[in-house]
């Protein structure tokens, strides 16, 4: 894994991939300064009339849906069946699955529309996903991510995909492969935007790493050494976020396979 990683980031920095995001107001200026700090490029693009076109020029894709409306869903599945049409991977954020029944459908009607490479959530948003019964506290996660193996596994095969469940450790699935990643640290959790950024950083992995399974495994370990490495400059939620930006653009690929945790 250490050479993945080191080629990984490496790539990224090379490409400075086009990663397009329809996220949510929350999140849209943090999760866009994360990709431009860890060196991809960042647009966030969810106008009906241009999402086919942009789709088609990002190297990948992230649908987001912390905060959705109808037109907005409109336009994640037209540049979700445009990227697929393209073979441009898509990393969908299933933010706060389960929470209500409007979310819940929004969610298989995306999911009937085109095949993510890679789900990216918390614990309780795989769970509800998979069908067996996660609760969720808003966006917030009420499980643990290992509790949550079996629906990642049940999603993998369902929609031959990659499942990638953040929390403690976090663990990425496909079919019959697993990693572990035991790096980050519970500060990250008082950020709002950190499983976001996750999923839009997860996106330009998969831009430049062809195996959404090792992108995704990449994207994981990334997140948790800058948390690490964050809180060694600062201690309390505001000064961390800005303190995480840094880290992302401070990080090199030795330090990442350093400290890295993945098994």
């Amino acid at each position: 894994m250490n050479t993945t990683l080191e080629h990984d980031l490496n790539a990224l920095r090379a490409v400075a991939p086009l990663v397009h995001n329809i996220t949510n107001y929350v999140v849209m200026n943090y999760s866009a300064n994360a990709l431009l700090a860890v060196g991809a490029s960042p647009v966030m693009a969810h106008a009906i009339e241009e999402v086919e076109e942009m789709a088609g020029i990002a190297g990948a894709l992230v649908i987001n849906i912390g905060t959705l409306s109808a037109p907005w869903v409109q336009a994640m599945k037209l540049a979700m069946k445009k990227a697929a049409d393209l073979g441009k991977p898509i990393v969908l954020d299933p933010v706060g699955a389960g929470a209500t029944h409007y979310r819940n459908t929004v969610l298989a009607e995306l999911l009937e529309t085109a095949p993510p490479a890679v789900i990216r959530g918390n614990a309780s948003e795989i769970l509800a996903l998979a069908g067996l019964g996660g609760q969720t506290k808003g966006v917030d996660s009420t499980a643990s991510s290992m509790s949550s193996l079996d629906a990642a596994h049940a999603l993998s095969e369902r929609f031959g995909c990659v499942v990638s469940v953040s929390g403690a450790i976090d663990v990425i699935v496909q079919k019959d492969r697993v990693s572990y990643v035991e790096n980050g640290h519970p500060l990250m959790t008082k950020v709002t935007g950190m499983g976001c950024s996750a999923s839009a950083i997860a996106g330009a992995f998969c831009a430049v790493q062809p195996d959404s399974f090792l992108a995704a495994a990449t994207a994981a370990a990334t997140m948790g050494v800058c948390g690490q490495l964050a809180f060694s400059k600062a201690t309390a939620p505001g000064s961390f976020q800005i303190a995480f930006l840094d880290a992302l653009f401070e990080l090199t690929s030795e330090k990442l396979v350093e400290l890295a945790r993945v098994r």
